[in-house]
């Protein structure tokens, strides 16, 4: 593999915040890397600095000659009166210039130069680069091309901006968090898109099925420092944690030998006047070893939840339009102690709204909700982040409580309490204002659990989370005494935390599914599977016509034959009612993951059966 990009010696800070301090590394043609790192790390900024979009302190970089690179902003911005077509032809390539000359000659007299233009976009294919644009736009949920992006959300305006990218088909693709804001079906295309080209990939992403399914490598920053993984996202973790057991072995070790050295040193200067100068150097590189801070990763956070009682909530026949977009149609549900809910479905088919519902931030068009007198809520929302920019992070905290009660006597003080999520020492006395977007979430975050709710409702919480505290949450979560709701895109997220599913499919039409994450989507593939089965039976047998055979003798139906016809309508009969049953069952969402998977097997065989003996039955009845 050909190297595409070397990156030597760099560093980059802001003021006294050292982000990372002469890290080097490279890429070469086909790689597919996933870069990792604590929220602030500065994950973002080495993206920036690859673009070309912000300045280094020190170091080199090296790019291939002629390498077209793609960059998907986290944020991206473009200019209000553009169109959502015009909008993926502003960032200009080879490509989109070339339309543009050729538009040009179009419109000038004699077409000066047309021949040449023409062949130039023959060999660019850039006839059909339109075209790919609406392709792409369509597989992302939007379809208006002619709406301003001034209209659009800022989870639409990324998507726009991702098919910006892929259309390019650049021989680097740089990607900062491609999966905020994709609905679970979209986020499942773009990676078999990005699977099935042969293009370099950098990418930020706390989506850990999408990174172990589409990365081959892992680079993680950590303590300023650049590490290398050869491997998925597995690999990286088991990699990983045989690093810090090995460093933290290092540096008990170095403790011990600087408390010795320390005494050494402390004592008066003509006591060690005539020793090797080589041992006082020695000393302060040990002292830099012996002073290194792990803040580790599996903190378990075990902060005790009010108590709740065993009225939960009560939706009795909710329903909910805007429109003719129905959100809930006769929707009643009746919640457990302890459940932890999961809700799935595609944007726009009313997740978000249903959890305002609950919250009373939205009113139902009709039904009632009756919430039990013991629930305390703690809500994160995804518009939820709002402070006082020029506060620091550990006076946020404090001004919600000093104390944070875990039960059984135990407490938190609000700097201890923060350094579980990840905010050192140092950092609780940053502002507001010089927070990433990964640690305002989870200043937000600690916020909304330090209030010791008893139901949490999280309305997408892992965007721009990164995946150090992802796993903090998971944990807390999976041990929280108290009810859950989670609207997440992030399948792993939701494989770890939830016991069921609530699929919202639109127009009102929501279905309880029995199990993770996973198995909902095994599940699917096999229906669909089993639907497209039956619909090539069915064509089969309406197309298929029985032949008839001439004999100049007239043969009659025996005795027996005449037996296994009439018995023939009789089974088929039994095995049509017995698979309307199963799919019934199967829609109901009421089932077991067991009775799901028998069922699941059973239809593909009953389906095989009526087909045979629907053949026979018909091969019976040409006999006279």
């Amino acid at each position: 593999m050909s190297p595409i990009l070397q990156v030597e010696n760099l560093t980059k800070s802001f003021g006294d915040l050292v982000l990372f301090e002469n890290i080097s590394f490279g890429l070469a043609e086909g790689q597919r890397v996933g870069l990792i790192a604590k929220n602030g790390s500065g994950k973002s900024t080495l993206l920036n600095i690859l673009s070309g979009k912000e300045g280094y302190d020190e170091g080199r970089i090296s790019f291939r000659r002629d390498l077209c690179v793609g960059y998907l902003e986290q944020n991206p911005s473009y200019p209000g009166e553009l169109t959502v077509l015009e909008a993926c032809f502003h960032h200009g390539n080879t490509t989109v210039d070339l339309i543009k000359d050729y538009e040009r000659c179009m419109e000038t007299e004699g077409h000066p130069g047309l021949d040449e233009l023409l062949v130039r976009m023959e060999h660019e294919k850039a006839w059909d680069y339109e075209q790919k644009a609406k392709q792409i736009l369509s597989q992302l949920k939007i379809r208006d091309f002619n709406q301003q992006v001034r209209h659009l959300s800022g989870g639409q305006l990324k998507r726009v901006a991702l098919a910006n990218t892929l259309i390019t088909e650049p021989d680097l693709l740089i990607l900062d968090e491609p999966t905020n804001h994709l609905d679970l079906d979209m986020t499942e295309w773009l990676e078999e898109y990005l699977r099935r080209t042969n293009l370099t990939l950098l990418m930020v992403t706390h989506d850990r099925y999408f990174l172990d399914r589409v990365c081959s490598e892992i680079i993680e920053i950590d303590n300023r420092t650049i590490y290398s993984y050869k491997g998925n996202y597995s690999y990286y973790l088991e990699k990983r944690q045989e690093r810090i057991d090995a460093k933290t072995v290092e540096v008990e070790r170095a403790n011990n030998l600087y408390r010795t050295e320390l005494e050494w040193m402390r004592r008066m200067p003509q006591a060690r006047g005539h020793k090797a100068r080589y041992r006082e150097e020695a000393f302060y590189e040990l002292e830099k070893v012996a002073k290194q801070r792990f803040y580790d990763a599996n903190v378990k956070l075990d902060v005790k939840a009010s108590y709740i009682g065993n009225k939960i909530f009560e939706a009795d026949h909710l329903c909910k339009a805007f429109g003719d977009l129905k959100i809930l149609d006769d929707f009643s549900y009746i919640f457990a102690r302890y459940e932890k809910m999961g809700i799935v479905g595609n944007n726009g088919t009313g997740k978000s709204t249903f959890i305002k519902i609950l919250m009373g931030l939205v009113k139902p068009d009709r039904g009632m909700l009756d919430i039990g007198e013991t629930v305390r809520f703690g809500y994160y929302s995804q518009e939820g982040l709002q402070f006082n920019e020029q506060m620091k992070v550990i006076d946020v905290v404090q001004d919600i409580a000093e104390v944070i009660e875990l039960g059984n006597g135990r407490r938190f003080t609000a700097s201890q309490f923060l350094q579980h999520f990840l905010f050192t020492p140092e950092a609780q006395h940053n502002y507001v204002c010089k927070l990433s977007g990964g640690e305002r979430r989870r200043l937000y975050l600690c916020t909304v659990l330090m209030r010791n709710p008893n139901f949490l409702v999280l309305d997408e919480p892992t965007n721009d989370l990164d995946i150090v505290t992802l796993q903090v949450l998971e944990e807390y979560l999976q041990g929280f005494k108290g009810c859950v709701i989670v609207v997440s895109h992030d399948r792993y997220f939701m494989d770890k935390v939830v016991d069921h599913l609530l699929v919202f499919n639109g127009e009102g039409d929501i279905r309880d599914f029995p199990g993770s994450y996973t198995q909902y989507r095994e599940w699917k593939e096999a229906k669909a599977r089993h639907d497209k089965e039956l619909q090539v039976a069915a064509k089969t047998q309406a197309t298929t016509k029985p032949v008839r055979t001439r004999s100049d003798e007239k043969r009659r139906m025996s005795f027996k034959e005449r037996r296994e016809f009439e018995q023939l309508e009789e089974e088929i009969a039994e095995l049509e009612a017995e698979k309307k049953a199963i799919e019934e069952a199967l829609c109901s969402g009421m089932l077991s993951i067991d009775e799901l998977t028998e069922k699941s097997r059973r239809l593909p065989q009953l389906t095989d059966l009526i087909d045979k003996k629907t053949m026979r039955w018909l091969e019976l009845s040409e006999i006279e």
